[in-house]
C-alpha cells in the first residue's frame, strides 16, 4: 500500500527508497500529457484517435506545403482528399486536379468549379510550347525562361516518341530552339508578354528541315496530323480561373494519359510562376506519372520548387511500392511535410515501415484499421487519425455508391 501511494500524484513519499533516473523515464510518468497535434487556424484533417482531440493543420505553415497520401484502393484516399479540397476552398485557396479516373466531377458541379475533359474529341487544348507571360521570381536570370521549356520539352518529346538516342536529343533541342526563335522568342528574353508562341505543327516543319530527323519526323507526325493530333497541336484556348479546376484524362487512350498529365503539370507549373497565389495541386493516382523517368523528374521538381510560389503538391498513389521504387518517388516523400498513411495491403506495408520507421504497433494498424483512419504525419510527429466528414461533406464526396442512399 505505501508503495502504491509512493508512485501516485499525491506527493507522498511513505516508502523512503530513492535512486537516480533519466529525465526521459522521468517524463513517462508524468501523468498530465498527451501527444497531440494541432495548430491554432488551419484545415481540420480528422480526429487524433490516441486522445480524440482535433488534428488541425495549416500546410502552408510547414516547411513546405506538399502533401503525399499512401492507402490501398478503398481506403480512403480520394474521401479524405476531397475533403481537404472541400475546407480548404471554403478558406479561399484555390484548387487544382488531375484526375485520371472522373472521381472529382460531382465535387466539381457542386462548388461550381471548372471541369476540363482532355480527350481526342474535346473542343479543349493546351499548347505545350507555352511560357509564363512573366515569371515572378527574382532569381531568374536571362535565358531561363527558354532553357526551362526546352528542358520540359525534351522530356515530353522521350514520352511521345519513346526514348531519344543522344543524336535525337541533339537534334530536337536544336528544332526545338529554332522553332522558338522563329517566333521572335530567343534565350536573352525574360518576358514573352505581346509574343506568339509556337505550336507542333512549327517544330515537325523545322524538323523536316534537319538532316537527320527522318525518324524523328515519323514518329512524330501522329501527332501532328495524325490520329492523335487534337490534343497536342493547337493553341491553348482554355484558362485557369478561381476556385477549383478538375482536368480529366479519364477518356484518353492509356498511351496518351502519361503525355497528358506531363503536359497539364507543365501547364499549371507555368500559370504559377505567372501569378502568385495560394494554390492546392492535387495528383491523383501519381503512379500514372511515376511510371516514366522525364514525367517523375518533372513531378519531383515541380513539388521541390512549389512552395517559393505559393502552391502546395498534394501526391496521391495506391500503387506504394512502384511509387517508393523510383528515387523520385523517395524524393517527393522528402519533400512532403505532410504524409497520410491509411489503410495498406500486406505487399506495401514492409515498404512504408522501412521509409517511415513504423512500430509493429503502427504497421498493424495500417493493416487492420477501417476506411479513413490510419497515421498522420506532419514534420517530425505524428497521430493515429480517423478522417471525419459531416453529413453534407459525405454525401458530395463519397465515391461509395452505398453511402448516398
Amino acid at each position: 500500500e505505501q508503495g502504491f501511494v509512493a508512485t501516485g500524484p499525491f506527493a507522498r513519499d511513505e516508502v523512503g527508497v530513492y535512486r537516480n533516473i533519466s529525465t526521459k523515464g522521468l517524463s513517462t510518468t508524468f501523468p498530465f500529457t498527451s501527444n497531440s497535434l494541432s495548430q491554432d487556424d488551419g484545415i481540420l484533417y480528422g480526429i487524433n484517435t490516441h486522445n480524440n482531440s482535433l488534428i488541425i493543420f495549416d500546410r502552408f505553415r510547414t516547411e513546405n506545403a506538399n502533401m503525399v497520401v499512401f492507402a490501398k484502393s478503398g481506403g480512403g484516399k480520394s474521401f479524405a482528399v476531397k475533403l481537404e479540397i472541400l475546407r480548404s476552398l471554403m478558406l479561399g485557396t484555390d484548387v487544382i486536379v488531375l484526375d485520371p479516373e472522373n472521381e472529382y466531377k460531382t465535387l466539381v458541379d457542386t462548388v461550381g468549379g471548372t471541369y476540363v475533359n482532355i480527350n481526342l474529341n474535346s473542343n479543349e487544348r493546351i499548347n505545350p510550347f507555352d511560357l509564363p507571360r512573366a515569371l515572378k521570381d527574382t532569381e531568374t536570370k536571362s535565358g531561363d525562361l527558354l532553357r526551362g521549356a526546352v528542358i520540359n520539352l525534351l522530356g515530353l518529346m522521350n514520352l511521345m516518341l519513346g526514348k531519344c538516342t543522344p543524336s535525337e536529343s541533339s537534334i530536337l533541342e536544336k528544332a526545338i530552339i529554332t522553332t522558338y526563335s522563329l517566333k521572335g522568342i530567343t534565350m536573352t528574353d525574360d518576358d514573352i508578354s505581346g509574343k506568339e508562341v509556337p505550336i507542333m505543327k512549327d517544330l515537325y516543319s523545322v524538323l523536316e528541315t534537319m538532316d537527320g530527323a527522318k525518324g524523328i519526323c515519323e514518329r512524330l507526325e501522329k501527332y501532328v496530323t495524325g490520329i492523335f493530333s487534337g490534343v497536342f497541336s493547337e493553341p491553348t484556348n482554355i484558362n485557369l480561373t478561381d476556385g477549383l479546376v478538375v482536368f480529366s484524362v479519364r477518356d484518353l487512350d492509356d498511351i496518351l494519359r502519361p503525355i497528358a498529365m506531363y503536359m497539364l503539370l507543365g501547364y499549371v507549373w507555368n500559370v504559377t510562376r505567372s501569378s502568385l497565389r495560394k494554390r492546392v495541386l492535387v495528383v491523383d493516382e501519381a503512379w500514372n506519372i511515376m511510371q516514366h523517368e522525364d514525367s517523375a523528374k518533372f513531378l519531383f521538381g515541380l513539388v521541390k520548387r512549389a512552395r517559393k510560389y505559393g502552391l502546395g503538391v498534394t501526391t496521391i498513389t495506391q500503387d506504394v511500392e512502384d511509387f517508393m521504387g523510383s528515387p523520385e518517388g523517395k524524393a517527393i516523400v522528402t519533400n512532403s511535410s505532410i504524409q497520410l498513411l491509411l489503410k495498406q495491403s500486406p505487399a506495401s506495408i514492409d515498404v512504408l515501415q522501412n521509409v517511415f520507421k513504423l512500430t509493429e504497433q503502427e504497421k498493424y494498424i495500417l493493416l487492420n484499421s477501417a476506411v479513413g483512419q490510419g497515421l498522420f504525419f506532419a514534420g517530425t510527429e505524428h497521430v493515429g487519425i480517423q478522417v471525419l466528414a459531416s453529413y453534407f461533406e459525405e454525401q458530395v464526396i463519397t465515391t461509395n455508391p452505398n453511402a448516398t442512399k
